[in-house]
């Protein structure tokens, strides 16, 4: 039977939760005193690249928790490494309110934006590390699943990733290019792709190219 996957997905909603609101605490409400109330609108206006910050990273966010839950949601039962991987992911994932918090602050320094896009980076080769152990040494998927799944989830995994990567390489010369990929990124994840299809028609269903779409 192996171990169960309860307690991993509990652990994983707690994390999210927890690291998804710690992100909105970066924006402090200025404080002004009586006689320089009227500057609000431009402190305001200052807190822009925090909020900005929070917006991106939540739906960061967002996105790996979507593919976390999506990932378990086929894996039948769990043994140690795959519980080991997911403490490892959500330790990098627990991680992403303080390098969004360096971003925030310093938005144009190249070394911010190498903590931010190397931090995303991680969750996302962790958690294609993760589907690779699960569909294959592991074992843990249900036997009858379709290989076309695990080829296609892959693929959805390692694209925000790869547009992090180049984020990452472009901040040193174009920091905000940089930050601009990044905020592309999780919008990249908000149309269904094909994976989404293949749960549409159900997992034991094989994925052709007649029932994909374009």
């Amino acid at each position: 039977m192996g171990i169960g996957k309860g307690r991993i997905e509990a652990l994983a909603d707690g994390v999210f939760a927890i690291a998804m609101t710690l992100l909105i605490l970066e924006l402090k409400v200025p404080a002004l005193p009586p006689d320089q109330i009227d500057q609000l609108p431009n402190r305001l206006l200052q807190l822009w690249p925090k909020v900005a910050t929070f917006i991106i990273s939540f739906l960061i966010c967002g996105v790996y928790w979507v593919g976390h839950h999506a990932q378990l949601n086929f894996v039948r039962r769990s043994d140690r490494i795959f519980m080991w991987l997911n403490i490892v992911f959500l330790m990098v994932i627990s991680a992403i309110p303080f390098s969004a918090a360096l971003i925030g602050e310093y938005p144009q320094q190249p070394v911010a934006i190498w903590v931010y896009c190397g931090n995303l980076i991680l969750a996302g080769a962790i958690l294609f590390v993760q589907l690779q152990y699960a569909a294959g040494r592991g074992q843990l998927f249900d036997q009858d699943i379709d290989s076309r799944f695990v080829t296609l989830g892959g693929q959805r995994i390692l694209m925000g990733p790869a547009v992090y990567l180049v984020a990452l390489l472009m901040a040193g010369v174009l920091p905000i290019a940089s930050l601009i990929l990044c905020g592309v990124a999780p919008v990249l994840y908000l149309r269904p792709g094909r994976v989404d299809h293949y749960w549409k028609y159900g997992h034991r269903q094989p994925v052709t190219h007649d029932n994909l779409p374009n």
